[in-house]
């Protein structure tokens, strides 16, 4: 089963590798890992999709918080998600495969991003499910090139993954790390 966890760093070097060694040094079979900046200054959100049970999910949880530059970290595996994936595929044509493949693109909502004489590049945007079906139809043609982004999510309506400022900062005891945080409300609007 694959879930999704949601991890707010301090963006400093070395901190996604600290990451990954961890799960690693745990055996954790990692399905992608996406790191990108935030509306935050210094602050990189890490979305990470895991193959596991609840156990593996919560060992997860606590190996991420024992990483100083953490500061939250969200399972929103059972969260309402919006979750997306982006693909680029360089299938292989000639003249007389060349218009089928534009509209099995056309079919998936897909943009053709770059042509040659004998290669379309396939930029896809979607759920894994979708990715993955639009890879399944061009396979037959010859696949050249694939690469995938992972996923990132969000969590549907006006729940945010991020710190609150008046909530103080959960402390594991140790003086290192954090306790696991929750997902905080916060109204949108004006």
């Amino acid at each position: 089963m694959k879930r999704t966890v949601v991890a707010l760093m301090e963006d400093h070097p070395g901190v996604l590798n600290r990451v990954v060694s961890v799960l690693r040094r745990r055996g954790f079979n990692i399905d992608s890992l996406t790191v990108g900046h935030t509306e935050l200054p210094g602050i990189s959100r890490m979305t990470i999709v895991v193959d596991g049970n609840d156990d593996v999910l919560e060992q997860v949880v606590k190996q991420l918080y024992k990483i100083i530059e953490i500061t939250k970290v969200s399972d929103v595996s059972d969260e309402r998600l919006v979750a997306r994936e982006l693909a680029l595929i360089k299938v292989a044509t000639n003249s007389s495969n060349r218009s089928e493949i534009i509209q099995i693109v056309d079919i998936y909502q897909a943009k053709i991003v770059d042509v040659a004489a004998d290669s379309l590049m396939i930029e896809v945007t979607g759920t894994d499910e979708k990715v993955d079906s639009l890879l399944n139809l061009v396979r037959g043609f010859g696949i050249k090139e694939v690469v995938r982004t992972g996923r990132v999510a969000m969590v549907r309506g006006s729940s945010v993954t991020r710190p609150s400022d008046d909530e103080p900062e959960p402390s594991n005891g140790n003086g290192r790390g954090r306790l696991p945080g929750r997902v905080v409300k916060q109204a949108v609007g004006p």
